[in-house]
């Protein structure tokens, strides 16, 4: 992925090239939770969640797991859940899934600081949908709604990203 803008993108395929967001600080070879960046390097993908009542069922049925109003993710460092998904409520930090931005629509995981997990190195990086004009992410990689939709034909648990400065 490379772009003109710091937080703007290419998400590169055989054959394609779409545009993408990126973390308000750009690319980082350092992440550190709360930084902004998209960590560099291969981002394998484990898995991921949708909105049934949002979404097309396709999506739903290409092993995502359906968001439920009690699914968050731990962005606490000090959290013994750090990096991971939880139910909420929660008393640490934390996103909720089931957001009313549509951002988490489709929202696929990857294996950022997942295995193994390490205190403050970034959580909650995702593959998710693009905020209006493309606007920067908190870390994670954002795609068009259609590019996400096409993305779902052909990515499969273990697919790997590489993000590079």
């Amino acid at each position: 992925m490379a772009g003109n803008a710091i937080h703007r993108g290419l998400l590169v395929l055989p054959g394609r090239v779409y545009p993408c967001a990126l973390g308000r600080s750009g690319i980082s070879v350092a992440k550190r939770e709360g930084d902004g960046a998209t960590p560099a390097g291969s981002l394998r993908l484990l898995g991921g969640y949708c909105r049934r009542d949002r979404q097309p069922l396709l999506a739903c049925l290409n092993g995502l797991q359906v968001i439920r109003a009690d699914d968050g993710w731990c962005d606490d460092p000090a959290h013994a859940a750090y990096n991971q998904a939880i139910r909420l409520p929660f008393g640490a930090g934390h996103e909720r899934m089931m957001r009313e931005d549509r951002l988490y629509d489709v929202c696929l995981v990857l294996d950022w600081n997942v295995h193994p997990r390490a205190r403050h190195r970034g959580s909650a990086i995702f593959l998710h949908i693009a905020g209006p004009g493309f606007a920067p992410t908190q870390g994670c990689i954002a795609v068009e709604p259609a590019v996400m939709r096409h993305l779902l034909e052909w990515m499969r648990p273990a697919t790997i990203l590489r993000v590079s400065p």
